[in-house]
């Protein structure tokens, strides 16, 4: 049957065709979904998604094979059984329905697997979905017609094999649409800084840094808005399609100042945002190794925070954190007139002295030159008076009074998933699920150690995205772990070897610490170990981004 002849309309294999290619296309697509939201979770960058493919293993990928074997074995079974190679017969399509089976199987069990950051339906993903299903039709629909002339033993059953094709057709769609995104975006972008061109009088702060970025954009946010009008990139928005978004459907007419987070995974994403925002002061929060796997390098993360300085005018206030080696070398190397360095452990523009840290919060007199003034935090931890400090600095450069940052100290409240304390009758939970680091995860520890009497527990998958540091870092965090905690469990395999060498090596009770697969695992050991009496502590520490899973 030749393809003109089988397009024939009246031919009923060919409407046959169309709907089961329509039918395994949508399945494809569903079954498609951890692909793409790495794809998205990597800011569409392919780096991201071969680092995914390679920490994992190519695990989804066996899966999605052993999902093709076990339908391919089904059809051919069903086939030889009803000698469909022989007789043109409706037993032909029996057996898509084990594979439709299976494809469903796979999906639920997808969908039930815990999620950090789930897909989102943007309108780009929304693009990138569409097209994979028409490519998918067509494939699936080609197929049908090769085998029905080539393979009649397989007959429609040859697009079992479709679903083995998804880790290669996922980048080959997002390639496709490289140049129509790209348009899209310069739309945006164009836009918003048109936009902004019209507010000359806008105030506006970039914020950048390794860790902490979050936290000290809410803090300054609070301060500053004991004098100015604030817009506040919100969530986690700190890409240039958020950005964007930021600017053209929150930033109103009768905001004073805008204040942008500014994320960053390779070199170059920070000069595009900056680009776009054209900052006019900035805050460093700190150098480190977080995603050190996308920059390649420590020199390329350095360089790329160093991005913001660059981009500042001359008469930009700059304020970096004295206690991250990185960002101190950052502060020597600036030549703008009006930088400034924080820290808590030496001499610095802004101080805190008299500091008390305890599991209710900090207390510290805030000096600036020969002023000073007495505060009370709820927040938790070292590294958040770091980051008081830090937007502190800013807000009086801005001319926020001294005691109007006081005011503002006072009303801080815990950022969800940020070493965030919640009670729960004789448990308190420190959630620093989000994201951590390696000093954070020191502070966090730091922080569980002020809980005398309790009995201190550790859930954590260890330390990731630090390249060839990892195993080390871990080790030493196993370490740190095994002078604090009564008992730790370890969550998934990923750390847990380099987590189990450091508490081993230092006497740890191996009888209190537990590997489980997975969060759901970690409480139901946490229900066994939990009794009614006595008093306990619960430090979530770091949780698996999803292209570690």
């Amino acid at each position: 049957m030749g393809f003109i002849e089988f397009l024939n309309i009246e031919n009923i294999h060919f409407l046959i065709a169309i709907f089961i290619s329509g039918i395994n296309a949508l399945l494809l697509v569903l079954v498609s979904k951890k692909f793409l939201q790495i794809l998205q979770i990597s800011g569409y960058k392919i780096r991201g998604y071969q680092v995914w493919l390679a920490d994992t293993k190519a695990k989804y990928i066996s899966r999605i094979a052993m999902l093709c074997f076990l339908s391919l074995a089904c059809v051919l079974v069903t086939n030889a059984l009803f000698d469909v190679y022989n007789k043109a017969t409706s037993f032909a399509y029996f057996g898509l329905i084990f594979y439709a089976y299976f494809s469903i199987v796979f999906i639920i069990n997808m969908v039930k697997l815990p999620q950090k950051t789930p897909l989102v339906q943007t309108r780009r993903m929304s693009r990138i979905t569409t097209l994979l299903y028409i490519i998918c039709f067509i494939i699936s629909f080609l197929l049908i017609w090769l085998s029905t002339i080539y393979f009649p033993f397989l007959r429609v059953g040859i697009i079992v094999l479709t679903p083995i094709l998804l880790p290669i057709l996922v980048p080959l769609v997002h390639f496709l649409l490289v140049p129509l995104e790209s348009m899209i975006r310069r739309n945006y972008v164009r836009r918003a800084k048109n936009k902004l061109a019209k507010r000359p009088d806008l105030i506006k702060i970039g914020i950048t840094g390794s860790f902490g970025k979050t936290s000290v954009k809410h803090i300054l946010n609070i301060m500053l808005s004991e004098k100015y009008n604030v817009c506040m990139s919100p969530h986690s928005f700190n890409t240039p399609m958020g950005l964007t978004k930021v600017v053209l459907n929150y930033l109103k007419s009768e905001n004073d100042v805008l204040i942008a987070e500014m994320g960053a995974r390779q070199v170059g994403d920070i000069s595009f945002l900056c680009q776009l925002i054209e900052p006019h002061h900035g805050i460093i929060t700190g150098v480190g190794t977080q995603h050190y796997l996308t920059f390649g390098s420590k020199e390329n993360i350095s360089k790329t925070k160093n991005e913001l300085v660059l981009s500042l005018p001359q008469d930009a206030h700059i304020i970096f954190n004295g206690d991250s080696k990185g960002s101190q070398i950052l502060y020597n190397a600036c030549s703008l007139k009006n930088k400034y360095v924080v820290s808590l452990n030496k001499k610095s523009e802004i101080s805190a002295e008299d500091v008390n840290f305890s599991k209710n919060g900090i207390e510290f007199n805030l000096k600036y030159k020969d002023s000073s003034v007495k505060c009370k935090t709820c927040l938790l931890g070292r590294h958040n008076l770091s980051n008081i400090l830090l937007s502190a600095c800013l807000a009086i450069k801005l001319g926020v009074s001294l005691e109007s940052i006081k005011k503002a100290i006072n009303q801080l409240e815990p950022i969800s998933h940020r070493l965030q304390p919640i009670y729960n009758g004789n448990i308190t939970i420190l959630d620093n699920a989000y994201s951590s680091n390696e000093e954070g995860a020191k502070i966090s520890l730091e922080v569980l150690g002020l809980y005398e009497n309790y009995t201190k527990i550790c859930v954590t998958p260890g330390l990731v995205e630090l390249g060839e540091e990892e195993a080390k870092v871990n080790i030493s965090f196993g370490k740190q772990l095994a002078k604090v905690c009564d008992y730790v469990i370890i969550v998934n395999k990923v750390n847990a070897e380099s987590l189990q060498k450091g508490l081993i090596s230092s006497k740890f009770d191996e009888d209190n610490l537990f590997l489980v697969e997975n969060l759901d695992e970690a409480k139901q050991k946490l229900k066994k170990i939990i009794g009614s009496k006595g008093k306990y502590v619960v430090l979530f520490e770091n949780d698996l981004p999803d292209n570690y899973t």
